[in-house]
């Protein structure tokens, strides 16, 4: 399946920017089954000064400052993706979820440092306790590690709400929990707070989402937009993403383009500015599939 992709980021102020620095995690990364084919960017104005590197996780991010004066700017990138189907193991046959949780209690062997470091709170998961008695029902004694995945993932679409007026970014983890509704990005936190509740590994994956549901059935939550969803680990496969918003392990149309420890290290465009005064952000994501 081919994609192609246009992700564009506006900022209007309501008064000049003197200085503004900038950094966007927007490339689509290359897997096993997704490969990033062509991506650009472009900015308006273009920046002054622009630079490149991969962070920790492997994403691929870009820099750019604008040091004259400006009353809006837009980044636009623009990707054509293919991706090939994703195997995925039989739940019933992947093993308990208490003999994965101890192979990341100390000592940790060398192979499993990269997934080991997925288990330890995060700087937006801090707190366990709520997440663990949230998880537990789908956590029972020797179930298989991702049916209990696919069962908690289950619950989090049964019991919560989409609504996208409920929570903001800054939202915290216990209030989601307490009102029982928020959006992709909220859903993803849950999840992962709860595998890591368990001493299981889990990081966060950010991307596009494209839905193309067959007559009669209703359309996935996250269409043509930014979309947030889990990877967990499980050993003698790897890392298997599941998408708890809607309830579904993910296909030929969920489209990766950064993945951390939670939002925090995967936001697709952030930056600091001088002046400015009050600012407004617009954000218009296309997803068009190409034969």
């Amino acid at each position: 399946m081919n994609y192609r992709i246009t992700h564009r980021t506006s900022y209007v102020y309501s008064e000049p920017v003197a200085v503004s620095h900038h950094a966007a995690r927007l490339r689509p990364r290359d897997t096993m089954t997704q490969k990033c084919r062509e991506f650009r960017l472009g900015f308006d104005p273009e920046p002054d000064l622009k630079t490149e590197h991969t962070d920790s996780f492997g994403n691929q991010v870009s820099c750019f400052s604008i040091q004259k004066l400006h009353a809006r700017f837009e980044v636009v990138s623009r990707s054509f993706v293919s991706l090939a189907p994703v195997l995925q193991p039989d739940p019933a046959q992947t093993p308990a979820w208490e003999d994965v949780a101890a192979l990341f209690c100390d000592p940790v062997a060398v192979d499993l440092l990269d997934p080991c470091q997925f288990v330890f709170r995060s700087p937006l998961l801090v707190h366990e306790l709520p997440q663990r008695e949230f998880a537990l029902p789908s956590f029972k004694k020797g179930r298989p590690v991702l049916a209990a995945v696919a069962d908690l993932s289950r619950r989090i679409h049964r019991e919560f709400v989409f609504d996208p007026r409920a929570t903001t970014i800054s939202t915290p983890l216990s209030e989601v929990l307490a009102n029982k509704r928020g959006v992709c990005q909220d859903f993803a936190h849950l999840a992962i707070a709860s595998l890591r509740a368990m001493g299981l590994p889990a990081r966060y994956v950010s991307g596009y989402l494209r839905t193309r549901p067959p007559p009669g059935k209703a359309r996935l939550v996250g269409v043509d937009a930014s979309h947030a969803w889990v990877s967990c680990f499980v050993p003698g496969f790897g890392w298997v993403d599941f998408d708890p918003t809607n309830d579904c392990f993910t296909s030929l149309d969920h489209i990766t383009v950064a993945l951390g420890r939670d939002f925090s290290d995967v936001s697709p465009v952030r930056g600091i500015i001088t002046g400015g005064g009050k600012h407004s952000v617009i954000v218009g994501v296309d997803v068009e599939p190409v034969e």
